[in-house]
């Protein structure tokens, strides 16, 4: 665990509302080795994230975009974002990597988690920023405006000093792990988990993939095919028209299309969820359509049942045995365990399955080779002194 930290002081925030003030201090950030950021959002009622304010600091520098001030231009922070030499500091990144990457088609570059980076360092499961910022520094934050409404103007004091403390203290947090994370020699664990913030399908699923979310209980390749094909028409409307996937229609819904195949409007206005005017209008039609157009695929073309249904089911005591295992060794090395092995990994790692990542790089190390030999009856388990610990009990096998 990290020492805590003194936090310095930093300026009083700056509100930017015009593009020179975008260029002016975006252009200057690009200079430092890192810079913060944070953004401020409103989505309850869109599909894409209606940006409403992304705060920045550097050495010098706090500022806060006001993506709402009319007329204003990002180009420059986009600009920033791309600059491989500034490494850009998030706390559980991914909303705001997504949002980046709706603006400028593009994800910001050189990006470090702070939650990833945290796991990695011993703080737990995907501790929140306020605990670990209490832990580094010994600062408490206010989240009474986490709710706030970002979108309304003006924007209050309260509110801004509460969005520009996010990015302050998250400097700190950021010489601190990475200072940690190079005395344990675990930096490149963090790059490892982070390399998924780098790539565009992490953001931009596959549409056509998106139906086996809805876990359907059913072996039915058919209404698999027009659970595909409907699940995909729903979102590409929802980015269309900008409208949260379960506003247009809810998965309820599309699973009962699924199942009965509705054929012509009556049908479908019989559906749970489904009005008669939304059977009746554009959005019914192409439902109809999608729905046509997976009674149509040919059997070959037909999606099967997720494979893990099908595949021999491993020892539910061997599974457990290999989870105390995972837990006794991320307590030795103060790691989270969900970024050890995931419960599918334990299930394949007990099948003797090895194409499986908790068996490579430093999971491997750590974790994936006891594994293992705690699977072939190399090892045991045994309790000293109130510890787990492992006992060899039979030779590696050649």
């Amino acid at each position: 665990m990290a020492m805590r930290s003194k936090t310095p002081d930093f300026p009083s925030p700056v509100l930017l509302t015009t593009t020179e003030d975008v260029v002016r201090v975006c252009e200057k950030l690009q200079q430092e080795p890192f810079v913060t950021i944070d953004t401020e959002f409103v989505r309850e009622r869109t599909y894409w994230p209606e940006l409403c304010l992304v705060q920045l600091a550097g050495r010098e520098d706090v500022v806060l975009i006001d993506t709402l001030a009319p007329g204003i231009d990002l180009t420059a922070l986009g600009q920033l974002l791309a600059e491989p030499d500034c490494i850009k500091v998030f706390h559980a990144a991914r909303q705001d990597l997504e949002i980046f990457l709706h603006i400028f088609d593009r994800l910001p570059v050189s990006v470090f988690d702070t939650q990833v980076a945290a796991m990695v360092a011993g703080f737990g499961d995907q501790v929140g920023y306020d605990s670990l910022v209490g832990a580094i520094t010994g600062r408490s934050i206010d989240k009474a405006h986490r709710f706030s409404d970002w979108a309304a103007r003006p924007l209050t004091k309260a509110q801004i000093a509460y969005a520009a403390a996010d990015v302050t203290h998250l400097r700190t947090v950021y010489l601190a792990l990475r200072k940690q994370l190079e005395e344990q020699g675990r930096l490149h664990w963090a790059d490892a988990e982070q390399g998924v913030l780098t790539e565009e399908s992490t953001f931009r699923p596959d549409p056509r993939r998106l139906w086996e979310k809805l876990k359907a209980r059913t072996s039915n390749r058919r209404m698999l095919g027009v659970l595909r094909e409907i699940v995909a028409w729903r979102e590409q409307e929802a980015q269309n028209a900008n409208l949260p996937r379960q506003r247009l229609i809810r998965d309820e819904s599309l699973l009962e299309v699924a199942a009965i195949r509705p054929q012509d409007v009556d049908a479908l206005a019989r559906v749970r969820g489904v009005t008669r005017g939304f059977a009746e209008g554009r959005m019914g039609t192409g439902l109809l359509d999608a729905v046509r157009i997976g009674e149509d695929l040919p059997e070959a073309d037909l999606p099967r049942p997720p494979s893990k249904g099908d595949r021999t089911r491993p020892s539910t005591a061997l599974v457990a045995l290999l989870r105390v295992l995972q837990a006794a060794k991320c307590e030795q090395h103060k790691v989270a365990p969900r970024l050890v092995a995931s419960s599918d990994d334990l299930d394949r790692i007990a099948l003797g399955e090895t194409d499986v990542g908790a068996l490579k790089g430093w999971r491997r190390e750590l974790f994936g080779l006891d594994a293992q030999a705690l699977v072939r009856g190399e090892i045991a388990l045994a309790v000293v002194d109130g510890s787990v610990e492992l006992q060899r009990v039979r030779a590696p096998a050649e």
